[in-house]
């Protein structure tokens, strides 16, 4: 069997090539796949929410094969496209001729909606899952969202996958930590990827604040913002003291950063239906993680994760486990060390590729 693959690769800056690239090796294990291949018995075309999977949204819709959501919610792709005409027929094919109107007024505040709940409501992934012979999921989150569009549609949940890194020496990360002028003891958290809305880096600040009052805790926020609005309203407290600033960071970078923290925040409200890559890293390597409570992250045992409930109380209920783990680090690495076992068990390269190869022999023509 042939099979074709889809989807943006390094140098690309996203988790999804990072991803990809990775899966590929692996499945050239088990027999033959070409890259944007010309014809192929079943192809495997990967989806973000954005316009970098244009052509292979375009594509996955007229030759269907295999289709792999990592985010389930396609709403802003199809705002990215930047036709209001488009859009409009979209979210009418998807919700109804009843909310056309709904559609327009969502277009007109289009501006918003790296915030807007409302956005992340409307998934607007009705067409592909319809048209693809299998959908991939990486969470019972997407596996719904899914389902509602689309009850016909052939699910398959495959748990995101996490490749063992090639980890800096301890002494450049001690180098590093000394550098950066982190007192010995200090706990430092980080913060990692894309930085934009959903993240809740004003949440993580404002909580950092009462952090740092009562422990010795650093806060290092490495990524570049996607969102100009967010950059201009957190920049005055970014230059609080403590809080270590950095932007994108090349692999070898990143993991000395990852080693440096001692525990992760990874909170994602509104949920997309998206497995984060940046998680299940420092999972991988025994960090511990607090990550928005959900469906997305359901698959994680209670006591391999920190979950904060989105809402009213996420900010307390942040800044209470920001300070147990400063004051309690030998907890936190427990945590963390649960963690690791949790995805070296369950989402390692191996086990994901198998999936994957299953799935693709089952759908090929």
């Amino acid at each position: 069997m042939k099979a074709g693959f889809f989807s943006p690769l390094p140098p690309a800056r996203t988790g999804v090539a990072d991803y990809s690239a990775a899966l590929l090796r692996a499945l050239r294990e088990h027999g033959s796949v070409e890259v944007g291949a010309a014809r192929a018995d079943v192809n495997l075309y990967h989806l973000g929410n954005n316009l970098a999977h244009r052509e292979i949204y375009l594509r996955a819709l007229e030759e269907p094969g295999v289709a792999v959501l990592h985010d389930a919610v396609l709403h802003h792709f199809h705002l990215g496209m930047g036709d209001p005409a488009g859009y409009t027929e979209e979210f009418v094919h998807n919700y109804g001729e009843w909310n056309r109107a709904l559609a327009l007024e969502l277009w007109r505040g289009r501006a918003s909606a790296g915030s807007d709940p409302r956005y992340f409501r409307y998934p607007m992934l009705k067409r592909v899952a319809e048209r693809s012979r299998a959908v991939v999921v990486h969470n019972p989150g997407a596996a719904a969202m899914v389902r509602a569009h689309a009850p016909g549609a052939e699910v398959v949940e495959i748990p995101h996958l996490w490749v063992p890194p090639a980890l800096p020496p301890a002494a450049e990360v001690l180098r590093l930590r000394q550098r950066l002028g982190i007192a010995a003891g200090g706990f430092v958290f980080g913060v990692f990827g894309y930085l934009r809305e959903t993240k809740r880096l004003g949440a993580i600040l404002t909580a950092f604040e009462k952090v740092r009052e009562r422990q010795e805790a650093w806060l290092l926020v490495a990524g570049d913002f996607v969102s100009t609005d967010l950059e201009r309203a957190v920049a005055a407290r970014l230059r609080q003291p403590r809080v270590i600033r950095t932007g994108y960071l090349e692999e070898g970078d990143f993991w000395k950063a990852a080693l440096l923290a001692d525990g992760c925040i990874n909170l994602r409200y509104p949920a997309a239906g998206e497995t984060s890559g940046i998680t299940l890293r420092m999972m991988g390597i025994g960090r511990p993680v607090i990550v928005s409570a959900g469906e997305e992250t359901s698959r994680f045992p209670e006591d391999a994760c920190v979950r904060i409930d989105p809402g009213p109380a996420e900010t307390e209920m942040l800044a209470h486990y920001m300070m147990w783990f400063a004051g309690s680090p030998q907890a936190a690495r427990e945590i963390g060390r649960r963690g690791a076992a949790h995805v070296h068990a369950h989402h390692n390269l191996k086990h994901a590729a198998g999936m994957y190869w299953e799935t693709l022999c089952a759908h090929r023509s």
